[in-house]
């Protein structure tokens, strides 16, 4: 762990901090940490997540920022569980997600049943979340632009090395019209990433009950996450992340390697394409 035990949460609540500080006060790091009698490594180490700070630290810190008690209590009641090895968070909060896997240095991810979230073109995500009964346009609308802001990681010159295992079940189910899946087929093409198809022929063997992340960072321990409908789970237990590093060591033996991955992606591609072109000759 490299001594940072920080979690992908208290990294979330400690940049609100920061956020809170520079909103609302003109103080840089240092004036606050003379105003409160601390040293100036203690408030980066607290608004950076890497250590827990006291409930009375906390109350000082969001009281020099003018804070009122309803805030203050309510990060409290949120902070408590900041530093748990196991968390769980309702899937509409986006924040921490988007700090975890923007910071990472190596991304591992299996998908079942549709594209991974990294490689998903406009269309499909936004055909995706309509077919799961977000009717909402304004819940799409946002949905979507937060999953192509995400993206913009694997286009740095510094993007975390990505590999995608995805299921050939996801490569085949139709979300949205010919042409978004032909897009999408070509969209999982792009070289900023690895891609990994796990045939179906592996059976249960490659049939998976979740959705798995691993994010894996150069001076801090890595994270598992797991999200559904229900909630978002992150785990930094050592026993958690050892389990997830032993399922993607599973699928590597199992998927295909990166150029058969690639040669079936793209005849997939082709194939949506003739059936498409085929089908406006027959309109015509």
């Amino acid at each position: 762990m490299n001594g940072d035990p920080s979690t992908p949460y208290s990294r979330d609540l400690g940049d609100e901090l920061r956020q809170v500080r520079e909103r609302f006060t003109t103080f840089r790091a240092r004036r606050i940490a003379r105003m409160l009698g601390w040293d100036p490594g203690k408030v980066s180490n607290i608004e950076h997540g890497k250590v827990r700070a006291s409930e009375i630290d906390i109350v000082q810190y969001l009281g020099r920022c003018g804070r009122p008690q309803s805030f203050i209590e309510d990060f409290l009641n949120r902070y408590r569980s900041a530093f748990n090895l196991y968390f769980v968070q309702v899937p509409t909060n986006l924040r921490t997600v988007t700090m975890a896997e923007s910071s990472a240095d190596k991304i591992t991810s299996y998908s079942m049943t549709t594209m991974p979230g990294l490689a998903q073109t406009k269309d499909y995500a936004s055909a995706l979340f309509q077919a799961r009964g977000m009717t909402a346009q304004e819940v799409i609308e946002r949905e979507v632009r937060f999953r192509m802001e995400r993206q913009a990681i694997l286009l740095r010159p510094n993007r975390p090395k990505a590999t995608f295992y995805v299921h050939e079940y996801a490569l085949r189910l139709k979300v949205g019209s010919d042409k978004v899946m032909e897009d999408q087929l070509m969209r999982l093409l792009f070289h900023t990433h690895v891609i990994r198809i796990v045939p179906e022929a592996t059976g249960a063997a490659g049939a998976l009950n979740a959705e798995y992340q691993l994010w894996e960072y150069e001076k801090r321990g890595s994270v598992a996450y797991t999200e559904s409908d229900l909630a978002q789970v992150f785990v930094q237990d050592l026993a958690g992340v050892k389990r997830c590093k032993a399922i993607f060591a599973s699928l590597d033996a199992v998927a295909l390697d990166e150029e058969q991955s690639r040669s079936m992606v793209a005849d997939l591609a082709s194939r949506s394409r003739e059936d498409l072109s085929g089908r406006k000759l027959h309109l015509a």
